[in-house]
């Protein structure tokens, strides 16, 4: 049995960040994609972010993110190392705390949430990296090392950009490191499609439309895709697996590190009766405090002994009409839930959640977000495997352009007496029996660590989609298509049965701050 993954998070703060520069720029450029998410202060009216109308929505997220600000950002390089058997990525994973420099509202709801799953705030405003949102307020796009300057340098990467139900974190992004929002959806689309040339992709649409998952949380998502892989590696199954490789830290960089152990998919033997609710959405209003289970792994267990009821046609339109009626009624529990799971589920419109992440039914809607670029490599690290199995690569970050790059052979590091193995690295760890189960606050919910499951949902549905076209003989050279040519550009609409498509129309000019932007950007004025 393969041991537990555990994920490396690097956390950057304003007294590290100028320390990190080098390797996360370099981490972004050299990336094969870039996965992405936020913790916000706040959603606003979430009625209003379900209206009927897009434009309606997007008008009530431009309040959002005007008055409203981002916490943390997370974001996940993934590298795809050529010469391997399998689909095989080299991921670094950093976890920033923000602080902004503006006034902003903070929503009592979403401080409780944040608190309950780890965020720390008094290291927030002791040592959050400053930032003003707008247009160059503070710090200029084009000089020194600041957020507004990794952001620069993740649309100058012209990398793929991975969100999971990433709407509104499109627009916190733009609107907290790059200018004010526009007025208008389409207008903003346009934008977006500009500044994001290798595509935009939503995770939650991939679950929903293209993997048609029974659930379609995050947290679910990613452990389902983890254990999809992990019982492909182990059967021996015909065509490409997932593989993932991280870096290891040593020395002072240690104390940065964060790590998140995931722990096998158990067995569902002796467990509890499911929370219906969090089944459903991750997420649930009583908490800890709730009788009932909130095992994502028992909830994927019991899911997959019903599959052949489930794949018989999830009645997605009834679904969605009930979802919409639920928000009209001013309250949206029920959207995004699965059709067999929405008759347990009981509602008080009073216990719709405040945060937006993927866990709270309510914003359902609501988003993450990423990006990366490409460069020159480093020559300053060596590829060993540390105690837990995962391969890693040593970083030092005393070199000017530190970062991560890896031989592609197989190396001993007789220092250590670890050998660097590249093989089965992402499969599910072997079964826990620990009774101390995490519910919903366990404090896995973070932005790097999200961005990082994104991310390898995105990645296992590249690796699954093009192992399904060698079977159905219509694989053609990755190289002359998108990666998810189906889900470029869509991103999740909840409540809606099409996507908004990003994209730049002959009826929407871009936004004259965008205009401006990209001449800066693309000029090389940095």
């Amino acid at each position: 049995m393969a041991s537990s993954l555990v994920v490396p998070v690097i956390d950057v703060q304003n007294d590290n960040f100028r320390e990190m520069w080098p390797a996360m720029v370099l981490a972004i450029k050299t990336s094969s994609f870039v996965a992405l998410d936020t913790e916000l202060s706040g959603l606003g009216n979430r009625k209003a972010l379900l209206a009927e109308s897009i434009e309606d929505r997007y008008k009530a997220i431009i309040h959002a993110a005007r008055s409203r600000s981002i916490l943390s950002l997370g974001f996940a390089c993934y590298k795809k190392l050529d010469g391997k058997a399998a689909d095989t990525y080299l991921v670094q994973v950093y976890n920033l705390t923000l602080l902004c420099s503006e006034e902003y509202i903070i929503e009592p709801q979403s401080v409780q949430f944040l608190v309950q799953h780890g965020f720390d705030f008094n290291k927030q405003y002791a040592h959050g990296i400053p930032y003003c949102k707008g247009n160059n307020k503070g710090e200029s796009d084009d000089r020194g090392v600041h957020i507004r300057a990794l952001f620069t340098e993740l649309l100058r990467a012209r990398k793929p950009l991975v969100l999971h139900n990433g709407l509104i974190d499109m627009a916190f992004l733009y609107q907290s490191f790059y200018a004010h929002l526009p007025e208008r959806l389409a207008t903003f689309t346009a934008d977006l499609s500009e500044m994001f040339p290798a595509g935009i992709y939503d995770t939650k649409y991939v679950t929903e439309f293209e993997l048609r998952l029974t659930a379609s949380y995050l947290e679910y998502a990613y452990k389902k895709c983890q254990l999809d892989t992990s019982r492909s590696v182990s059967s021996g199954g015909a065509g490409p697996d997932l593989h993932v490789e991280f870096c290891r830290y040593d020395g002072h960089m240690s104390s940065y590190v964060d790590y998140r152990v995931c722990p096998s998919v158990a067995s569902a033997e002796g467990h509890t009766e499911i929370c219906q609710r969090f089944s459903a959405f991750g997420w649930c209003p009583n908490g800890t405090q709730c009788p009932l289970s909130h095992d994502t792994d028992l909830i994927i267990l019991q899911d997959e002994k019903g599959t052949g009821d489930k794949k018989k046609k999830r009645k997605r339109q009834r679904k969605r009409d009930r979802s919409e009626s639920a928000a009209a009624e001013g309250s949206s529990i029920f959207d995004g839930a699965p059709e067999n799971k929405i008759p347990n589920m009981e509602v008080d419109p009073e216990e719709t959640p405040d945060h937006r992440q993927e866990p709270a039914p309510c914003p359902e809607s609501v988003p993450l977000v990423d990006s990366a670029r490409n460069t020159q490599q480093n020559d300053g690290e060596n590829m060993t495997t540390d105690s837990e199995g995962n391969a890693v690569c040593e970083v030092n970050t005393e070199l000017t352009n530190s970062a991560t790059t890896t031989d592609d052979d197989t190396k001993t590091n007789t220092n250590n007496g670890v050998q660097s193995k590249t093989e089965e690295k992402c499969s599910v760890p072997p079964a826990s029996t620990d009774s101390q189960k995490k519910k919903a606050d366990s404090g896995s919910h973070r932005a790097g660590f999200d961005a990082f499951m994104t991310g390898y949902i995105f990645a296992h549905s590249c690796t699954f989609i093009q192992k399904k076209a060698v079977k159905e003989k219509e694989a053609q050279k990755k190289e002359q298509q998108p990666l998810l040519p189906t889900c470029l550009n869509k991103v999740y609409l909840s409540g809606k049965e099409a996507p908004l498509n990003v994209v730049k129309s002959t009826f929407s000019k871009s936004s004259k701050a965008h205009v401006h932007k990209m001449e800066m950007v693309w000029g090389g004025k940095m």
